[in-house]
C-alpha cells in the first residue's frame, strides 16, 4: 500500500484564515502627526474636560447656555470660546446652536 504525505495547512497560508483575520490599522485615528494646530485643540480639550468635571453630564448644556449669554451680550470672543467647548462635548448641540445664531 502506498503512503502519501500531506502537509498540514498553516494558518498563514489558509485562504479562510486570511479572509477572516483583521488587517492591522496602518495609522492610528487619533495620531497628531506633528501638526502645529494641535496646541489650540489641546487647550480647548483641556478646558472642556475641566468644564465636564465641574458640571458632569450637563456640561454641554451649561456651555451652550454660556455661549447664548455671550452671543446676546455681543461678546463674540466668549461666544466662540463657549461654542468650542460645547462642540468638544456635544457636536450636534453646538451645530444646532450655531445654525440658530447664524439665521
Amino acid at each position: 500500500m502506498t503512503l502519501h504525505f500531506a502537509a498540514a495547512r498553516t494558518s498563514t497560508r489558509s485562504p479562510l484564515a486570511r479572509a477572516f483575520t483583521r488587517r492591522a490599522i496602518a495609522r492610528a485615528a487619533n495620531d497628531n502627526s506633528g501638526s502645529g494646530d494641535n496646541q489650540g485643540h489641546d487647550v480647548m480639550l483641556h478646558s472642556a474636560l475641566r468644564h465636564f468635571a465641574q458640571h458632569g453630564m450637563g456640561a454641554a448644556r451649561e456651555a451652550r447656555s454660556q455661549a447664548e449669554q455671550a452671543f446676546f451680550a455681543g461678546d463674540r470672543q466668549s461666544y466662540d470660546w463657549w461654542l468650542g467647548i460645547c462642540r468638544t462635548l456635544d457636536r450636534r448641540m453646538a451645530e444646532e446652536l450655531h445654525r440658530r445664531r447664524a439665521d
